[in-house]
């Protein structure tokens, strides 16, 4: 059997890390005189290694994460207000155990998106799966759907994740359309699997999100029946970022 003929094996039997770099084992092999034992644990462990990052990168690329900035440059100092134990304990996915809920309430600039992509980037990292929507475009891919049975698997797609991260709940009404659709994804992830929500109103203020909405009170219920609330205050990073730039501008 060729070299060529042999990787290409390997390949099909799903072996990539020796595929890949064939000759290189080869070469190593023979020049530490591994034996059949040895060979066979080195390659068991690179093939194991190869498989994980292939399955971070995997589900990264799902995820629809996009640009997040890590929590190493989250200002702690900044908000007036925030339970540091609770953000910290969702980031060590703690929630995930009885598929609870994380609900980050604050107003617009305080980080909470930033939040919620690490604990979704974390989750991906120990091995869960995970997607970030905003509800906006989630709801907009579900009214969209022109049959009951696009719209199932729409549904099916929501409540796929081990992790599904709705970010700016409160920035937009919805009609009660909108509002029975949001249920429907809460429902089916419903004490099955993880939400990590973002809002910048309180549930009392959830009224002026879905007018009419004969729902809301089922939804709000739903969400907080296993969640953990963590309220954020303060005033905005980007606005403190603005002035400061504004000042550096006025400086020069």
């Amino acid at each position: 059997m060729t070299a060529s003929s042999l990787g290409k094996q390997l390949s099909e039997l799903g072996f990539h890390f020796a595929a890949d770099n064939l000759d290189d084992v080869v070469a190593r092999a023979t020049k530490q005189r591994w034996g059949a034992v040895e060979l066979l644990g080195y390659l068991a462990t690179e093939e194991s290694s190869a498989r994980a990052r292939r399955g971070v990168e995997r589900r990264l690329s799902s995820s629809k994460l996009g640009r997040m900035s890590p929590m190493a440059n989250f200002d702690w100092g900044w908000p007036t207000r925030i339970d540091r134990a609770a953000v910290e304990s969702a980031l060590k996915l703690e929630f995930l155990e009885g598929a609870r809920n994380v609900v980050l309430i604050a107003p617009q600039g305080l980080g909470k998106t930033m939040i919620a992509q690490n604990i979704a980037h974390e989750a991906i990292l120990k091995g869960h799966s995970a997607l970030f929507t905003t509800a906006s475009s989630m709801l907009l891919d579900l009214g969209a759907q022109e049959s009951a049975r696009t719209l199932d698997t729409r549904l099916k797609h929501y409540a796929r994740p081990a992790v599904l991260v709705v970010d700016e709940v409160g920035y937009l009404s919805y009609d009660s359309r909108n509002a029975d659709l949001l249920f429907q994804v809460v429902s089916r992830r419903y004490e099955n699997k993880s939400l990590v929500l973002t809002t910048n109103l309180h549930f009392g203020d959830w009224a002026n999100v879905f007018p009419n909405a004969a729902c809301a009170t089922a939804l709000i219920d739903r969400i907080v029946h296993h969640a953990d609330v963590i309220s954020i205050e303060g005033k905005s990073f980007r606005r403190r970022e603005a002035e400061a730039a504004k000042a550096k501008r006025a400086k020069a």
